[in-house]
């Protein structure tokens, strides 16, 4: 989106609100995942049990797939607008989707009730290695997210432009970092993020099967809107890169590693 339309004064305050509310919601939601995987979801503060417990637990982790990618479909974008004055809710979209997101993670990992079974937990040298390998994982979150633009992914393009006195302008398709040797690097870091924490409890297990899933299947939708969105452009990208994970080899004759 790109306009040229002057930014009234007013709403640079309200932009800054907005800011200071969704990157507030962005930490603590991203925090509670980082320590809830960590600790195999033995960090809720729920305080269910039993059949009581699963049935919560299944609804926490079932909400962020169910909702996550239709928020992005048109429909969604409208429902969310209704959190922003009218004449802000276009250049606030990548801002409210961004807290949105951020709520649902937070939701999640702050109201499981934890089971109180631990099936593994590394001790000694292993607990160095295992927090390296899950430390790495999140890592490749961070790149990812600023390969594909730390703005748009954190929510800070809609509100920083308005505050700016401009209107937010997105990115290019990305096909450079990750990007230049799959198509979801940011879906296969958080699959990795979930598969790598230390320790193995039946809530990760939960949450592992159905938000792994999630990241095999939800890109797919990505991929629709990008094929709206970019064309031909995406069609050529798409053919000469693989979904998922990086190839280990080129195709013959093409040169690449």
């Amino acid at each position: 989106m790109k306009a040229t339309a002057p930014v009234p004064r007013s709403a640079r305050a309200i932009a800054l609100w907005y800011g200071l509310l969704t990157h507030t919601l962005f930490l603590a939601g991203v925090g509670s995942m980082i320590v809830g995987i960590a600790t195999g979801l033995q960090s809720g503060r729920g305080t269910l049990h039993g059949g009581s417990a699963w049935l919560a637990n299944a609804l926490l982790v079932l909400q962020f797939p169910l909702l996550h990618t239709p928020f992005l479909s048109v429909r969604g974008r409208a429902a969310l607008g209704h959190c922003a004055p009218r004449a802000l809710r276009s250049d606030l979209g990548t801002t409210l989707y961004a807290a949105f997101a951020s709520l649902q993670l937070l939701v999640t990992f702050v109201l499981w009730s934890p089971s109180g079974t631990v099936w593994y937990q590394p001790h000694g040298a292993l607990v160095a290695a295992s927090l390296a390998l899950y430390a790495t994982a999140w890592l490749m979150v961070g790149k990812s997210m600023s390969d594909a633009s730390f703005a748009l992914q954190t929510g800070a393009l809609g509100w920083w432009a308005l505050f700016c006195g401009r209107r937010p302008t997105y990115p290019p398709m990305p096909t450079r970092g990750l990007f230049a040797h799959w198509r979801q690097p940011i879906y296969t870091s958080f699959a990795a993020t979930l598969l790598s924490g230390p320790v193995w409890t039946p809530d990760r297990a939960l949450l592992v099967l159905v938000w792994g899933l999630y990241c095999l299947i939800g890109p797919r939708f990505k991929e629709q809107r990008y094929l709206r969105f970019h064309g031909e452009a995406f069609r050529q990208y798409r053919a000469n890169h693989p979904y998922w994970l990086p190839r280990l080899r080129g195709r013959a004759g093409d040169g690449r590693a």
